[in-house]
């Protein structure tokens, strides 16, 4: 590695974290200024906020940092050609293709942690975060959820046409047991609720069909009675309240490894929305690469010296970030709402991104 190299990973790497303070402080500021009404409203104590803002800051940082690392390419690059030291450089036998080393080493930094802090380290204070502005800032989305239907286990389907999570009670409780796609048992209730001291759910107004190992029946000396009724039963299931919690962006608190297990369990369990928790999935995977893919289109766009200076092409590199953020966000949308692959979604920007990249690289300097 040249002292050039060092000096451009140097340059790279301080910018890249000053332009992240400079924003994270930006929109934290505006995040405080929306938020203070529920401050004061909650009574929120000063250790409360600041603590809220020690998690609310990693989080934002983590998802911006492929958009402030383009910025970060542009602003040094540009620099750079406005005071004609690539055209020293390139002069000097330099060709474009080893000027982009350094680009491309600052971009493995950049990627490695990018990739480890928002797979395992960021979600974890999100977690409190999220927990947080559930509490204070959202009260009602822990609300209620309607129509629910679930594989419990191979073969036994379960159904709760309302349960509220703040009181962890359900109506219209089903639970039904095939074989060879025939029904053959089922229990029934009015109502159920959770009861957090025995961890178990309580049936109230229940009625069970025929015999079952998942159930207690009554049994008479003829044997098992084919239907039994009552007013309260205790009884143990796979699930707890949590999860009919309907957190917005949940995913946020998952690791990977907490993704890949969510996925797999809502897959089994015939769980509508998979596709969310896919998106975010392969976006986690996707984004070091989009770092990649940005750090050599901002070095392509900005290697010129512009009549415009160096703000014409910063502006230039705001206005291409635009896009890429509106592009991502697109097929986002189409992912979550089921017209297109998660995969795709996660990975197209970054292709079609490349390929313009590509072309463009054809103008660069020599």
């Amino acid at each position: 590695m040249t002292r050039l190299d060092r000096y451009t990973i140097k340059k790279i790497l301080a910018t890249f974290f000053y332009v992240v303070l400079i924003l994270v402080a930006i929109i934290t500021v505006i995040d405080i200024t929306e938020k203070i009404e529920k401050f004061v409203v909650n009574d929120l104590s000063q250790r409360q906020i600041l603590g809220y803002y020690a998690d609310f800051v990693p989080w934002i940082a983590g998802l911006i940092s492929p958009i402030t690392v383009f910025i970060a390419i542009v602003y040094v690059t540009s620099r750079m050609a406005a005071h004609t030291e690539i055209i020293a450089i390139l002069s000097s036998g330099v060709s474009f293709r080893r000027l982009l080393v350094p680009y491309m080493i600052s971009a493995t930094i950049i990627a490695s942690l990018s990739f480890y802090l928002n797979g395992w380290i960021i979600p974890k204070s999100n977690q409190e975060r999220l927990v947080f502005e559930m509490q204070y800032f959202k009260k009602g989305n822990l609300g209620t959820r309607t129509n629910i239907h679930m594989q419990l286990e191979p073969n036994v389907m379960l159904f709760i046409q309302f349960f509220n999570n703040q009181t962890n009670t359900g109506t219209q409780f089903s639970l039904e047991r095939f074989r060879d796609n025939k029904l053959i048992e089922k229990l029934s209730a009015e109502n159920i609720k959770w009861d957090s001291a025995k961890q178990k759910w309580t049936l109230r107004f229940y009625t069970k069909k025929k015999v079952d190992t998942l159930f207690t029946l009554r049994q008479t000396a003829l044997g098992f009675e084919p239907r039994v009724w009552g007013e309260s039963l205790d009884t143990t299931l796979a699930i707890t309240p949590k999860d009919f919690e309907a957190i917005e962006r949940g995913y946020d608190g998952m690791t990977i490894d907490e993704l890949n297990r969510h996925i797999e369990k809502m897959r089994f369990r015939g769980s509508t929305g998979v596709e969310t928790y896919e998106v975010e999935k392969h976006i986690r995977f996707a984004t070091p690469f989009t770092i990649f893919v940005l750090v050599f289109m901002g070095a392509i766009v900005s290697s010129r010296k512009s009549r415009g200076g160096t703000g014409f092409q910063i502006a230039l590199g705001f206005m291409l970030s635009f896009v890429f953020i509106l592009f991502f966000t697109m097929t986002r949308t189409f992912a979550e709402t089921g017209s297109l692959s998660p995969f795709l979604a996660a990975w197209l920007p970054n292709g079609v991104f490349a390929i313009i990249s590509l072309f463009l690289y054809k103008y660069v300097p020599r």
